[in-house]
């Protein structure tokens, strides 16, 4: 079997010596070496993740296959103190409609399911060296590319159905930047540093969405504590900070970065 037809299904079957056998050959592939093969609890189960390095940048081993991404606006409800938080974000002027259900209609992608190869994506991200529409040109000269909003976000949530990656809940005790012992210092199950920080922002090969932080725009404009957090779920695609940094002014936008794909 192909490896880029590898499926999350089959790798979450193998005990530790098939991972470690099938990370071998995917590094063996790209002329790379495996760094790391580790397994941890994800979805009540076993989930191995595997590092891969090559010309001194490390890979995360993605699988793919059928995935369902998005997020399940009608089989989730809100906290209390999440509901309350967004209330008071309202009075000051902020935020998409008149609850926090509304809001994220308008910032998530919905449930979906699709089909994805296997990659290795960079585990961590790269800042732009050019405008984003020369990106894909400066990765290419590399062997690279940019990934899919898709292969994002499934790298993001490694099958998790909730609003983050770590879950539905967040602390509304304080904001993410600057905070040192949140969830969002953790890996992501498949070992990738994603989703960290608010100002970080996240560019694919789709313009009309970015992930993983808004350039700390909600943190600078005060909007509240569940928006300041709502940059790092997993499904947010923020439209409007795409429009910002794909429009006219995009290239004067600072912390754009974006994450490497090696294709197997």
């Amino acid at each position: 079997m192909p490896l880029a037809d590898l499926t999350l299904d089959q790798w979450r079957s193998f005990d530790l010596p098939t991972a470690r056998r099938v990370a071998e050959e995917a590094a063996g592939s790209v002329n790379g070496r495996v760094t790391l093969i580790g397994t941890t609890e994800h979805l009540g189960a076993p989930l191995h993740h595997v590092r891969i390095e090559r010309d001194e940048q490390e890979f995360a081993l993605i699988p793919g296959g059928p995935v369902s991404l998005g997020f399940d606006l009608d089989g989730w409800q809100p906290t209390p103190q999440q509901t309350a938080d967004y209330a008071e974000s309202l009075a000051q002027g902020f935020g998409h409609g008149p609850d926090l259900r509304a809001h994220l209609a308008q910032v998530l992608s919905p449930r979906r399911s699709v089909v994805l190869a296997t990659v290795l994506m960079a585990a961590e991200d790269e800042d732009l060296t050019e405008s984003p529409a020369d990106m894909p040109a400066v990765l290419a000269a590399r062997g690279l590319r940019m990934p899919s909003s898709d292969e994002w976000e499934h790298a993001c949530g490694a099958g998790a159905e909730t609003l983050f990656r770590w879950g539905d809940d967040c602390p509304l005790d304080r904001i993410p930047y600057g905070d040192s012992t949140g969830p969002q210092n953790q890996l992501s199950a498949f070992g990738l540093r994603i989703a960290y920080d608010t100002y970080r922002t996240e560019l694919t090969s789709d313009a009309t969405a970015v992930h993983g932080g808004d350039g700390g725009e909600s943190v600078c404009g005060g909007y509240g504590r569940m928006l300041a957090w709502l940059p790092l779920a997993t499904a947010n695609r923020n439209p409007s900070m795409a429009e910002f940094v794909y429009g006219p002014d995009g290239e004067d936008v600072d912390d754009c970065s974006t994450r490497a794909v090696l294709t197997l």
